[in-house]
This record gives C-alpha cells, structure tokens and sequence, in this order.
C-alpha cells in the first residue's frame, strides 16, 4: 500500500480535526521546505529521520538491447535515512 498525498492529508485533517484544504496546505508547506532547503543543508527531524544530499560517482552504463557503453555522469541525490526511533516502530 502506497500512501499518497490525499490519504496522508485525510489523515491529518481526521487526526487534527482540521479542514482538508488545510491539512493539504500544511502537508504542501512541509514538502515545500524540505525542497527549498535540500540542497543547502542536511535536514533533520528529530524521532523521525534525516534528509541529506549524496554525490553519486561516474559509471558505465550498458543499453541491455544493444549493449552499447556509456558513460553515466556523477549527479546528487537527495536520500532519506530513517531514525533508529522509526526503524523500531515499523519494525
């Protein structure tokens, strides 16, 4: 099951007792901050997790069709790592 955007903000606005444009307005705002402010630091959520940028290297990638080489510039990625707190409660 995938949580998506109108589930999660059900769930606030039933959770909260709020209306759900706000809950949809807050979810937004917290997607948007974490947008803004990926690429200049690392962003932490205390109990909850860690955002944080990762330069990938150079590689060599290969069409599987025609299996001609290429070569895959290094580029960043913005990666989550859980907290041990979140690891526990799922696991």
């Amino acid at each position: 099951m995938a949580l998506g955007k109108k589930y999660i903000t059900r769930c606030i606005s039933t959770k909260a007792v709020i209306s759900s444009s706000t809950s949809e307005e807050i979810l937004n705002t917290f997607l948007n901050l974490i947008k803004l402010n990926k690429d200049s630091y690392d962003i932490k959520i205390s109990n909850f997790g860690t955002f944080y940028n990762h330069q990938t290297k150079n590689r060599i990638g290969r069409n599987p069709k025609t299996k001609k080489e290429y070569l895959i510039k290094s580029h960043k990625k913005t990666l989550f790592r859980a907290s041990s707190y979140i690891k526990k409660y799922i696991n």
